[in-house]
């Protein structure tokens, strides 16, 4: 396939545009009540007008709160700010005797891949990126940068975006809509190439805002991708290039067969979300209603109805507050049980708490937290992800470390001579959400240990005590720098058994024993 023209990129934005339109109105709704400040739907983005309220139809912050957490929750779970929270591993087609070997310099690498990262302010994109990922589609953009950010890390709202899927319900056609100034057009573009006519357009007003069509898409012939980028009406083309790799990373946190777009927690807990904000609504007025009062008043030719204001201290004429015709001002009796608002909003409360996973550990004022409490809370939190753990690996973790590979590899950072696919080069999670999950595998291992070494000889040949502990090893992340390779351990255990052999000759001819050589390692 070679690459589209400018007007067949256009058609096939707006067809992937169209079929966005469907999913507008719930995360019109999500954004609207758990993240008002990242919301661009509602016509914030069409209007073009900086500095709108964005909560001036949100009365309660429950949601706002706890998205906030279950994506402070799932940094510092999956990819916790400022930490290596995954390990690059031999993948089954390296020989046995050569893992050791190849994981210390994959382990280099990772240090170098870590090192990039929070130089280019990866921890901040993704931050963003897993609050967009609680409503239920997270999209990041994962670019060459310059000598201050190696690599840019750039959060896209999922409002601008637009995509299509390939085989087997991968992304691999995405398409954005964005707005540049038309003076930063080159410097952020050095390969662009502008029209004498359009040059004309801008003239005298160089600062004025140019719409443009962005779109990458996968060329079935050579496997690579193509990155175009035109003018909204679809006439000229302005940037062409050929890439290697996908830049993008797309993450749906819970996807049904036949959707392309996500449904995160968020969109779960929104009937409870849309509920809570109208109780608090409702109880708001009836406050009001309850400091300010709603009174009638009789046209008794003295008390003007029209003039009369209900303010605190306010005295108001009338011809009588008693008698055969009535009161000439009293109070309405106010509806509304408080008692059972208070209820209802805590049932509320609690619902979108449990489904956006905020479960706090227990306050400072109770007894001390050990450390055995924190790693069952994090099991549990593993455990209530479930497959959305599995797809955040997937879909995250996986395509931002293969991606920041290639770019480091392209831009001569490092040389990298294995594929990372799985079978010459692995990514291992070690994050404090996966390290719960193997401590629990290095638990059972231990238990069968013990139980092995309690029947005797019979016991102990079912384990194999060279690949015992380098199991236990990788589970627990140990740098491969501080492990030896078969061929040292095989050299030490030579020269252990030539200092005892040494040792037990000394002692038959009665010659006291000499203190033994310092063993090298």
């Amino acid at each position: 396939m070679t690459k589209l023209k400018p007007s067949e990129l256009k058609k096939r934005y707006e067809n992937a545009s169209r079929h966005k339109d469907n999913w507008r109105s719930i995360y019109e709704d999500a954004y609207r009540y758990a993240l008002p400040m990242r919301n661009l739907y509602d016509g914030y983005a069409e209007g073009n007008v900086p500095g709108q309220d964005k909560m001036a139809r949100v009365f309660d912050s429950t949601a706002i709160q706890s998205t906030q957490k279950f994506a402070n929750r799932l940094q510092s779970g999956v990819f916790p700010p400022q930490r290596e929270w995954c390990r690059l591993m031999p993948g089954d087609e390296i020989p046995e005797e050569r893992e050791v070997e190849v994981q210390r310099i994959l382990d280099d690498y990772s240090t170098k891949m870590f090192a990039v990262m929070r130089q280019s302010q990866f921890d901040m994109s993704m931050g963003e990126f897993l609050l967009e990922l609680a409503i239920g589609t997270a999209v990041m953009l994962i670019q060459p940068g310059d000598e201050v950010q190696p690599i840019r890390y750039t959060c896209i709202p999922t409002f601008l975006i637009c995509f299509e899927e390939g085989p087997f319900g991968k992304v691999e056609n995405v398409y954005r809509k964005m707005k540049r100034p038309f003076n930063v057009l080159e410097q952020e573009f050095p390969d662009i190439k502008i029209s004498q006519a359009m040059r004309s357009r801008y003239e005298g007003n160089d600062t004025e805002m140019v719409d443009l069509i962005e779109g990458t898409y996968k060329d079935k012939l050579t496997g690579n991708f193509c990155y175009q980028i035109i003018d909204e009406m679809g006439r000229d083309e302005l940037v062409y290039r050929d890439l290697k790799s996908f830049p993008w990373v797309i993450a749906r946190y819970m996807k049904a067969s036949q959707e392309r777009y996500g449904r995160g927690p968020v969109l779960t807990a929104l009937p409870d979300i849309r509920s809570l904000n109208k109780v608090k609504e409702l109880i708001l007025k009836s406050s009001s209603l309850s400091i300010g009062g709603v009174y009638t008043a009789s046209d008794d030719g003295v008390l003007n109805p029209s003039t009369v204001r209900i303010v605190p201290g306010a005295i108001i004429p009338v011809a009588r507050n008693g008698g055969p015709q009535g009161e000439s001002l009293k109070p309405l009796p106010r509806p509304g049980d408080t008692q059972l608002s208070q209820l209802v909003t805590g049932d509320l409360v609690a619902s979108i708490k449990a489904i956006l996973m905020d479960e706090s550990l227990p306050p400072d004022t109770m007894s001390a937290r050990s450390a055995l409490e924190i790693s069952e809370r994090m099991k549990q939190l593993s455990q209530n992800l479930g497959a959305s753990y599995g797809r955040l690996i997937n879909e995250t973790m996986i395509p931002v470390v293969k991606r920041t590979l290639e770019v480091m590899n392209d831009v001569g950072m490092i040389e990298l001579p294995l594929k990372v696919n799985g079978l010459q080069v692995k990514i291992a999670p070690t994050a404090p959400l996966a390290m719960a999950q193997n401590m629990g595998k290095v638990e059972e291992t231990l238990n069968f240990m013990q139980i092995t070494s309690q029947m005797g000889p019979q016991g102990q040949v079912f384990l194999k005590q060279d690949k015992l502990i380098d199991y236990i090893a990788d589970q627990m992340g140990v740098p491969a720098e501080l492990r030896t390779t078969p061929e040292e351990r095989e050299q030490l255990m030579q020269q252990a058994m030539e200092i005892a052999q040494q040792q037990g000759l000394m002692n038959e001819q009665g010659q006291p024993a000499e203190q033994p050589a310092e063993v090298n390692q």
